[in-house]
């Protein structure tokens, strides 16, 4: 399975948010969208990923409160990226090597979508629940041979 038969299932609505942004604007987008992060474009490139991680470590820098910090005082500016190509098994590794719950996926330097931790991990469990009805359906329809006549 491939990150391309993810983004076909989930779709392909993409939020974004520039790097001068307001982290409070990007805050409130995130609460509006029920989302967890948002990817950081600038002149049509990514430049970065805003998790809600993100957003609580400046909270807790800041004293409880987002004030006027910008976006790109936060960022992950060096995200995990994958493109729609990227086998599942290979971005459940490199999601799990760096904690990360979420994942641009880029084709070329056209932003294709992001994908969650919780995308990947439905993925597979979907794969898992067809390979047992397919393996069940195998068994309980197994040729019965009969015994050689002697």
């Amino acid at each position: 399975m491939k990150v391309s038969d993810i983004l076909r299932v989930k779709g392909s609505t993409l939020f974004t948010v520039s790097p001068e942004s307001l982290l409070a604007e990007a805050v409130t987008t995130m609460a509006e969208h029920d989302i967890g992060s948002l990817v950081v474009m600038t002149h049509g490139d990514l430049v970065g990923m805003l998790t809600f991680r993100e957003v609580i470590r400046a909270v807790v820098r800041n004293g409880g409160e987002v004030g006027a910090t910008i976006v790109n005082s936060v960022m992950d500016d060096a995200p995990l990226t994958c493109t729609p190509e990227t086998d599942i098994n290979e971005v459940r590794r490199m999601m799990l090597g760096r904690h990360a719950r979420y994942m641009p996926v880029l084709d070329g330097r056209t932003l294709m979508g992001v994908i969650s931790f919780y995308d990947v991990a439905k993925s597979v469990v979907e794969a898992q629940d067809f390979e047992n009805r397919m393996l069940k359906a195998y068994i309980r329809d197994w040729p019965v041979e009969e015994e050689a006549e002697k």
